[in-house]
């Protein structure tokens, strides 16, 4: 992949203090309030960890959880991992956090970081990414929903000069995108065998397919993910497949499913191998999710239709 002509726009000094507390946000439904910046921060899920590390905030981290793979070489550093998967409450506490950043509403679970209400009687305050949010439905996602949380997490963490410095960066990038796949249609294929797993009409999966001017087969439908139908999918015989490429389940793997189905082996971008790849941490609304359509529109500009 081609991540590394895509680094992240950071600065090497903290801008100057910009936010005024105490500072109330609303979150997923939920009231926070800060005091003060948050000192010991813990993430969970790669897109928390990478926003907080592109704006300059990892000397804020004291435990990461369930990360979906490795850092983008542009924002590699050590950091205290609290478990592969989801981080138990007793386990978290232990690092004497005083912010927890979940990448999926469903971290704040009893058995998992623990829910919301009780860690702010502990003292903790919680943030969900809004992208993620299940308790309301969130706005359709778009980019500039998703520059809204960089900035609010720059305004929590006293960085809105950081956190506009990777807007401005990431909104350029972005204005830079050649939609190649405009007037074709694709299917975002990001898991299973039997029954597919899918991108639909909202949340990352759309927002890069706009990005790319491709019509999503699943567009229609107003979720993020949705479980689809092999059929459903050869009857709409999507010109592009793009494959998540996940540790648990391969690109490769992919294809070679898809090629050994005999459903899906007749479709044209199977026989033809029309294939955008995405790494799994750049398939979820993050800092990686511009990065990856740049990507991907490279990646589209190589593929023939003759």
């Amino acid at each position: 992949m081609r991540f590394a002509a895509l680094a992240f726009l950071l600065l090497s000094a903290p801008a100057l203090a910009q936010t005024t507390y105490p500072l109330t946000i609303d979150n997923c439904g939920t009231s926070v309030t800060f005091d003060a910046a948050p000192e010991r921060a813990v993430a969970i899920k790669s897109t928390s960890t990478e926003l907080l590390l592109s704006l300059g905030l990892a000397d804020r981290i004291v435990g990461v959880g369930f990360q979906d793979g490795p850092l983008p070489e542009a924002l590699q550093t050590d950091l205290p991992v609290l478990s592969d998967k989801l981080p138990s409450q007793e386990v978290i506490l232990e690092t004497e956090p005083d912010f927890i950043y979940g990448g999926w509403e469903s971290n704040f679970a009893a058995d998992g970081a623990g829910e919301r209400p009780t860690l702010q009687q502990l003292g903790v305050n919680t943030y969900v990414a809004p992208a993620a949010c299940r308790s309301i439905k969130p706005p359709k996602l778009t980019t500039d929903v998703l520059f809204d949380e960089f900035r609010e997490m720059g305004r929590i963490f006293d960085r809105d000069l950081d956190a506009d410095v990777l807007v401005e960066g990431q909104r350029a990038m972005r204005d830079r995108i050649e939609p190649y796949g405009e007037g074709r249609t694709a299917l975002w294929y990001s898991s299973g065998t039997k029954t597919p797993y899918v991108g639909a009409g909202n949340n990352a999966p759309a927002v890069v397919m706009e990005l790319l001017g491709l019509e999503n087969i699943f567009g229609d439908v107003d979720e993020g993910w949705i479980s689809a139908s092999w059929e459903a999918v050869v009857d709409a015989n999507p010109d592009v497949i793009i494959l998540v490429d996940a540790a648990w389940n391969s690109a490769t793997q992919k294809k070679q499913l898809l090629a050994e189905n005999p459903i899906t082996s007749k479709l044209d971008a199977v026989r033809d191998e029309r294939y955008l790849i995405i790494p799994f941490p750049a398939s979820e609304a993050g800092v990686r999710t511009i990065p990856a359509a740049v990507d991907m529109a490279e990646q589209m500009a190589e593929i023939s239709f003759d």
